[in-house]
């Protein structure tokens, strides 16, 4: 396994660039972008190693791997009390669990 493997690669759509972009998020800031999808991703690992070569050299440590990252399907929400009051309130008008009401609104909001 390469030391880029380690890290997530992601190539989609930008219908604000009208291109391809690829980015690795949580090793790199920008990214890649061009019209063929399959090119871009190429260029994305390239870029990638470049970046590991870079930390190398300078010393510095490779950020957390983002890729095959397991999740737990859990994660604690800081809202602030008086977001929180409303939140909760609004899921008891719906009918719902606190949870349900969050996970709809999430859902919603990445398009799922």
């Amino acid at each position: 396994m390469k030391k880029s493997d380690r890290y997530l690669k992601i190539v989609e759509w930008s219908e604000k660039d009208h291109c391809y972009v690829g980015r690795a998020p949580g090793l790199m800031l920008g990214g890649v972008h061009g019209k063929d999808e399959i090119k871009v991703y190429e260029e994305l690992r390239h870029v990638i190693e470049e970046w590991i070569d870079i930390y190398e050299q300078d010393g510095d440590k490779l950020p957390p791997a983002t890729a095959k990252k397991g999740y737990s399907g859990k994660f604690n929400l800081r809202l602030g009390r008086d977001l929180h009051e409303q939140v909760a309130i609004t899921a008891i008008k719906k009918g719902q669990s606190l949870n349900k009401l969050c996970v709809d609104a999430i859902k919603k909001e990445i398009g799922l």
